[in-house]
């Protein structure tokens, strides 16, 4: 037997809260809100892609920083994901036996920290070192993403608190570093088959 990690004694009371809310809430905007759960993350790799297509015009330089964007997600990733395993904390859904609108996972999916925030977090921290705008809208997009997964009884919300701070804390310094030294690594790959990714055809 794997013992968990009870987190219903930090904010149970909140969780509780908002599922109960989410019952009493018109069935069309529940079901956004779980599309938005389930989905919302491709919104970010889409936004990535094109921060990626506007820096090609800008340089190898901002193509590289673009390009970093989606080896932090994975980075962030990692590190949440191993967290995850180490806290084990059980879904509330498990310990608090509610009616949610997303299916409960199996018993060993950890919930504590999420890995959706970690995951949108990371996206829009890295975003801003490509472009102030599409920064913005990750940022927007990533608390949108954390509260869905409370909305839908996947998460606590320190599991959401949690993984937006992880996700932030790995992305921003890795996307400080490179924003403060791209030349090295813009030579290295101009000098690979990656060279196309660097700049528009004929530039």
């Amino acid at each position: 037997m794997i013992l968990a990690y009870d987190g219903s004694r930090i904010d149970g009371s909140a969780y509780t809260a908002v599922v109960d809310l989410a019952h009493r809430t018109p069935g069309w905007l529940d079901g956004l809100i779980s599309a938005w759960s389930a989905y919302g993350l491709a919104l970010f790799a889409v936004l990535m892609v094109a921060g990626w297509w506007r820096a090609r015009r800008c340089g190898p330089e901002a193509a590289v920083q673009a390009l970093a964007a989606p080896v932090i997600v994975v980075l962030a990733y990692a590190v949440n994901d191993g967290l995850k395993q180490v806290v084990r904390e059980d879904r509330p859904c498990q310990t608090l036996h509610r009616a949610v609108l997303e299916a409960c996972p199996a018993p060993g999916d950890w919930s504590f920290p999420s890995n959706h925030a970690a995951l949108a977090a990371a996206a829009a921290a890295a975003l801003w070192f490509v472009s102030a705008r599409l920064g913005a809208v990750a940022t927007l997009a990533a608390l949108a993403m954390g509260a869905s997964r409370v909305w839908v009884g996947a998460h606590y919300p320190h599991d959401v608190a949690a993984g937006l701070v992880i996700g932030t804390a790995v992305a921003l310094p890795l996307g400080a570093a490179l924003h403060h030294r791209p030349h090295a690594l813009a030579r290295r790959l101009a000098a690979t088959r990656l060279r196309p990714l660097l700049s528009e055809p004929g530039a």
